[in-house]
């Protein structure tokens, strides 16, 4: 028998490395530009990389390929540049690597983001409406990175003026009973290694007497409303009554009165007096 023969080409698929992102060096200050660089080896075809954070994919990103030295894969990389702020602490930002040898499972490096930045401060009252003899709390909410130190409470710029009754906990401003002598601006301030902020809250004391009066129901306004309602309704009622009073009696047709021309009922009803006779079957009668 002869020989036969046949020839097949075979591509070796060249399978990328786990990549690896550099460029990071914690932490990293609120305003400050980063740049971010995924790299992997030995990918044939050249892999692709793809940029992700908070799940969302981010396109505006620098892509290079490079051959190997054995001329048969490659190293593919990839720059993210961005600037970071507050929002940005504790985001991971995920490099996938795509390849059709991974048989769907991309392969994935994870860097999470730690960013520094100035305290933001907020005033809460216990209250909306602070009353004489009453007592008040005041909270500093206060957030940053590296966690504010103490706060300090001021008022009107200078010391609290009654510690007995002026209690600092924590983040707490306790005034045990107010009164109007506590009316004032209260100034709250953050402090951490990277800057300083604070908040203020103008204190008003209300008299107890003055809101229970200015909360309660105007029963004058009330009043009057009510008898402007019912004077309304009672001329309605009365010129509704005279327009009935007037209207009310026998009409008589056009035909029955001979007055076709008459503007309107009361014309009518003078024209036809002398027109009367023999026309009872033609009346017309309205209520």
């Amino acid at each position: 028998m002869p020989v036969k023969t046949s020839k097949a080409y075979l591509t070796v698929l060249g399978v990328p490395e786990k990549p690896q992102i550099s460029g990071f060096s914690s932490p990293v200050m609120e305003g400050d530009l980063m740049q971010l660089t995924c790299k992997t080896s030995g990918s044939k075809p050249a892999a692709d990389i793809r940029w992700f954070k908070n799940d969302k994919e981010i396109k505006d990103v620098k892509y290079l390929k490079e051959e190997d030295a054995n001329r048969k894969t490659f190293t593919v990389s990839s720059t993210l540049d961005f600037r970071v702020d507050r929002s940005d602490d504790g985001v991971a930002v995920i490099c996938r690597v795509d390849h059709e040898s991974l048989n769907a499972t991309p392969q994935v490096a994870m860097q999470v983001l730690e960013i520094h930045y100035t305290p933001s401060v907020k005033i809460i009252p216990s209250t909306p409406f602070p009353q004489e003899g009453q007592p008040l709390i005041l909270t500093c909410e206060s957030k940053g990175k590296p966690l504010p130190e103490p706060v300090l409470w001021t008022k009107d710029g200078g010391e609290l003026p009654d510690p007995d009754r002026m209690v600092v906990s924590g983040r707490e401003l306790n005034i045990l009973f107010l009164n109007k002598t506590d009316n004032g601006t209260y100034r709250c301030e953050a402090t951490n290694t990277i800057g300083q902020s604070s908040a203020e809250y103008v204190l008003i004391v209300h008299d107890p007497n003055a809101l229970a009066g200015q909360t309660g129901p105007d029963h004058a306004l009330i009043g009057g409303i009510v008898a402007v309602v019912v004077f309304v309704t009672l001329c309605s009622i009365f010129l509704l009554g005279r327009y009935l009073a007037r209207h009310k009696g026998t009409y008589l047709t056009n035909e029955a009165k001979g007055a076709e021309d008459a503007p309107d009922a009361d014309t009518a009803i003078i024209n036809a007096e002398g027109s009367q006779v023999n026309a009872e079957e033609k009346k017309e009668y309205f209520i």
